[in-house]
């Protein structure tokens, strides 16, 4: 059916395929470029991109590859720069449920500490 026939009751044109995106976001987890300078930034201002993000890996499984091999650079593509001491791992224990973590890592140091983490949960009540 990629070409009309002359005999069709209703022609129908070639399909035209969409054009992919080169740059720039793809899943809008954020509207605009964000840049966060603090740790307290991070904390307050973060958490509700990870929650996007956290959705979008239980819907999408593309994203949810792309993001668990760089949680980082996926997040840095979609326009969320964050401070150079900190970074993120993307987790998932022996459960189904994925978790995100953010550390903070110490100047001159091996050292990582924790700032926050977010797992979707799942409750039923009755």
């Amino acid at each position: 059916m990629s070409q009309t026939t002359k005999n069709a009751l209703v022609p129908v044109p070639p399909k035209q395929l969409p054009a992919k995106r080169a740059t720039g976001p793809r899943y809008d987890l954020v509207s605009d470029k964000v840049t966060f300078t603090s740790r307290e930034d991070v904390r307050a201002r973060l958490p509700d991109i990870l929650g996007k993000a956290l959705a979008l890996i239980w819907i999408d499984r593309e994203f949810a590859d792309v993001f668990s091999r760089d949680p980082q650079g996926t997040l840095e593509r979609e326009g969320v720069l964050l401070p150079e001491n900190t970074s993120i791992e993307f987790q998932k224990p022996g459960t189904d449920r994925p978790r995100i973590v953010v550390y903070e890592r110490r100047p001159n140091s091996n050292f990582k500490l924790r700032i926050l983490y977010l797992q979707l949960v799942m409750m039923a009540g009755r």
